[in-house]
């Protein structure tokens, strides 16, 4: 008998070290939608659809109200039932008011649209700088996903994977910007406020896809997770998960 082994597997198991987790990308992505979705639905698919259906049924100035009266209407609501205020609602509530004071001080309407424009470029910049401190931008989203300890933190392949996964939501944030301006420079308003929404889900999801698809792959590598049962029996299952 393997001594050193013996004393290996004793050791883990009295330091209650726990197995690897069954993980597919599958089950990961339905958890960041379960996670994430109904704030986004709420903080940004429904203010742009009344964005939009007010911009073509009573104007400019209704469409800013609506949106104003939903956000707010849904912080009021949260704290009067003392519930947390989810991020993406706040930044929501402070771009749109920003935007909505700026544009109407102004009196252009375009400034309304490039505002975010100039906001996509300057966090793709910020994503960039996160990893020139050494602290990449994606290490702290991660960790409302996944408890990365600093074991795993000091792994380098886990610090490559940060660091690559930062340099692509920097990119994402700088195409959904340039493609966000051509669409505003070519569009009619209304088919713009609707086609910039649609482009920017579809580059988001995209890289949501590579991001989970890399991160599960290091998790597996690393031995922090393993395929599901399922998939490691069934081959056409394992090219999925």
């Amino acid at each position: 008998m393997d001594t050193s082994s013996a004393s290996r597997d004793t050791a883990d198991i009295g330091s209650g070290a726990a197995p690897p987790l069954s993980l597919s990308k599958a089950a990961v992505f339905l958890a960041v939608v379960r996670r994430s979705g109904p704030h986004l639905i709420e903080a940004s698919l429904i203010p742009t659809a009344l964005f939009y259906s007010c911009l073509v049924l009573a104007g400019l100035s209704t469409a800013y109200l609506a949106v104003l009266v939903w956000l707010y209407a849904a912080v009021a609501y949260r704290l009067v039932q003392r519930k947390p205020i989810p991020p993406l609602l706040v930044l929501g509530v402070i771009g749109i008011t920003v935007r909505t004071a700026v544009s109407m001080a102004s009196g252009s309407s375009f400034i309304y649209f490039a505002q975010p424009i100039v906001g996509s470029l300057v966090m793709g910049c910020v994503f960039l700088v996160s990893v020139a401190f050494g602290r990449p931008m994606v290490e702290r989203l991660a960790l409302e996903f996944w408890p990365l300890t600093p074991e795993m933190l000091a792994r380098p392949a886990v610090t490559r994977l940060l660091r690559r996964l930062t340099f692509l939501w920097a990119g994402v944030n700088v195409t959904i910007a340039a493609t966000n301006l051509t669409l505003l420079l070519w569009l009619p308003l209304p088919t713009y406020v609707a086609a910039k929404q649609i482009a920017s889900l579809v580059i988001s999801g995209l890289a949501i896809a590579l991001t989970i698809d890399r991160a599960v792959r290091t998790a597996r590598q690393e031995g922090f997770a393993e395929r599901p049962m399922r998939a490691r029996s069934d081959p056409s299952a394992r090219a999925l998960g």
